[in-house]
């Protein structure tokens, strides 16, 4: 697996991205990932001159609807392999009726583009449904990809080394994140999600790109290195 860095993590960094890229590099990862487009025919020449890949990038559900096709083009300009759908709200995921709707919603938008589109899911996806939750539903009743948010599935009570090998081959980005007790982001090594197991599990499963994410770090910089730390001492 590839390593890379979500840049939603850094957004206090007021850097230009070449500089943010270059503290990211010499860090040591493989690569990034971006939480929104920008100029892509820019970020490719930043990401060249770093020497990094991409793993995926964020686009938000409105921009997926009323220009797939602009989003399409501006993504093969970057040499993204995956666009990430990175939020539905509570609406989606209410009811059965709710989740055969955004089911249709995801194949609709992914039929729109010309590479893969994954939905990165957060806590308000694990509703309880009968015998499992609103986002087994949602995955049952798709054949799309996931972005796998290891530290949002056990905030919301759910084993996420099980969830990843129940979706063997449909998680080619897991976003590592780990949790205190009680549900917020910290950083890795120093909260409660099972990192190891969930490193294993996305290994066999065949995930291409490990993302370190972390919500709320309390020095960007700081953060860099210390997710890189943290995901080299779990994949050796």
């Amino acid at each position: 697996m590839q390593t890379a860095i979500q840049l939603w993590t850094l957004r206090e960094l007021r850097e230009p991205l070449s500089d943010v890229l270059d503290r990211i590099s010499a860090a040591g990862y493989d690569g990034v990932e971006f939480a929104g487009i920008g100029d892509p025919g820019a970020s490719r020449r930043a990401l060249d001159e770093a020497g990094l890949g991409i793993a995926g990038v964020h686009v938000q559900l409105e921009d997926l609807q009323s220009d797939p096709r602009t989003v399409g083009n501006q993504a093969r300009t970057l040499d993204a392999p995956y666009i990430v759908l990175p939020y539905l709200d509570d609406d989606h995921f209410a009811s059965e009726r709710a989740v055969e709707s955004t089911a249709t919603l995801l194949g609709m938008l992914t039929a729109d583009l010309d590479r893969p589109l994954l939905y990165h899911n957060h806590d308000h996806e694990f509703v309880p449904f009968g015998d499992g939750t609103a986002f087994d539903a949602l995955a049952d009743q798709t054949t799309i990809g996931f972005e796998f948010d290891a530290g949002w599935a056990h905030a919301a009570g759910q084993d996420p080394v099980e969830l990843i090998r129940r979706l063997d081959g449909r998680v080619p980005i897991v976003h590592l994140k780990d949790m205190t007790a009680d549900g917020k982001p910290t950083v890795l090594g120093d909260g409660v999600v099972p990192l190891q197991a969930v490193v294993d599990a996305a290994r066999e499963a065949g995930t291409d790109w490990l993302v370190f994410e972390h919500d709320d770090p309390k020095d960007p910089v700081d953060a860099i290195q210390a997710g890189i730390d943290g995901m080299s001492s779990l994949l050796n």
